[in-house]
């Protein structure tokens, strides 16, 4: 169909058609812009947002992380420090028979008669092991007391376990004392995510 024919033919439309052609036009051309340019770039505009948005928390999150940094290191150093002066309570291999015979020169400074005094196989625990003396002891109430509480203010670590009292006889004040002293050694190149520090305890 020639140009001028189609004109022609235009301008012989009612005013009403030729504003529907129109307006049919605009919106088809209106709904291809919409369907092939708007929407996928809205779409990827949501995806970018989101993105940032994600960004920014990951952001937010390592500035208040360097923010408590310094605060963390403090603390790193002070714990190690307190594991070292833990480490401190923990006798050696080598210190072990003198920190043995200390603990029996404390029963008998207590007026204590040892009746058994018998060390026991150690006790694995990781960075450290536990030695467990098995002790029977004789005398009153007051001399045990007295023992015990030297025991706890002993520098190195020894707790008592397992603790029974009975009457040597019949109505006497002399006691026959069963418990479990414990010790620790701490083991060299032990590795060091089983730290373990090992407390003092009550007696039980």
């Amino acid at each position: 169909m020639k140009k001028g024919a189609f004109i022609e033919k235009i301008e012989k439309l009612k005013m009403i058609h030729r504003v529907l052609i129109f307006a049919g036009t605009v919106i088809l051309v209106a709904g291809l812009f919409i369907y092939f340019i708007y929407m996928p770039k809205t779409e990827e505009i949501g995806r970018l947002k989101g993105q940032i948005a994600g960004l920014q928390q990951q952001i937010d999150k390592a500035k208040i992380a360097a923010a408590r940094l310094p605060e963390l290191e403090k603390e790193e150093a002070r714990l190690e420090a307190e594991f070292r002066d833990a480490l401190r309570l923990l006798p050696n291999q080598k210190e072990i028979p003198s920190l043995l015979k200390g603990l029996t020169k404390l029963g008998v400074d207590a007026n204590l008669e040892f009746r058994l005094f018998s060390p026991q196989s150690e006790r694995d625990k990781g960075f450290y092991a536990e030695i467990p003396v098995s002790m029977e002891l004789s005398g009153t109430y007051h001399d045990v007391a007295v023992f015990f509480n030297k025991v706890s203010n002993m520098e190195r670590i020894v707790n008592i376990h397992n603790v029974t009292m009975k009457p040597q006889k019949a109505n006497s004040t002399t006691l026959v004392t069963k418990c479990e002293a414990v010790t620790y050694r701490f083991k060299e190149g032990a590795n060091e995510s089983t730290k373990q520090e090992p407390k003092k305890a009550k007696h039980r």
